[in-house]
C-alpha cells in the first residue's frame, strides 16, 4: 500500500495525458524498473489515482458536463490502460489517439488547465513525491496541443 501511494507522486500528469499520442509500451510486455510507470507503482497505483481523479473531475462544474453522457467505468478503464502505457506500462495503448478521442468536444486552454489541476491535486493527495509528480504533470503537458486539437498537434 505504501508503495502505491509512493507511485501516486507521479500524478504529474494525467487526464489524459504523458502522454504521446503515439503510446507504446515496452518491449514484450517487460517494463523499465525506471519508467514513470514503475515508480509510480504499476497499474493498483494507476487505478487508483485515476479513479480518485475521476471523482474531482465529476464534482467541478467547470469540467464535468463533458462526462454527462459519458460511460464513466468504460472511460476510467480506457484513461487507467492509456496511462499504463504512457508511463511505460507492459502493454501498448490501442484507443484513439488522443486529437481524435477529443476533436469532438471543442476543449479550450482553460478546460485543459483545470483537468490537469485535478490530476494534480490528485498526485499531492495521494503523497507522491514532488519530483515525480514534476515528471507526470511534463507529460501531460506535451499532451495539451491533441487534446485541444490544434493543428501543429502530432497525430
Amino acid at each position: 500500500m505504501k508503495n502505491i501511494l509512493s507511485i501516486f507522486a507521479f500524478c504529474a500528469f494525467a487526464l489524459s495525458v504523458g502522454i504521446n499520442t503515439n503510446v507504446q509500451a515496452g518491449p514484450a510486455g517487460k517494463t523499465d524498473p525506471n519508467s514513470i510507470y514503475e515508480r509510480l507503482g504499476g497499474q493498483p497505483a494507476i487505478n487508483a489515482a485515476v479513479d480518485l481523479f475521476y471523482k474531482k473531475v465529476l464534482a467541478d462544474k467547470r469540467v464535468n458536463h463533458f462526462f454527462e453522457d459519458v460511460n464513466m467505468k468504460r472511460q476510467a478503464n480506457r484513461q487507467k490502460a492509456f496511462l499504463a502505457a504512457a508511463f511505460g506500462g507492459p502493454k501498448p495503448y490501442k484507443g484513439k489517439d488522443l486529437q481524435k478521442a477529443h476533436a469532438h468536444l471543442n476543449l479550450t486552454e482553460a478546460d485543459f488547465n483545470v483537468i490537469a489541476g485535478h490530476l494534480q491535486a490528485t498526485l499531492t493527495e495521494l503523497k507522491i513525491d514532488a519530483k515525480l509528480i514534476a515528471e507526470v504533470m511534463a507529460v501531460a503537458a506535451s499532451t495539451k496541443d491533441a487534446v485541444l486539437n490544434h493543428q501543429h498537434a502530432t497525430k
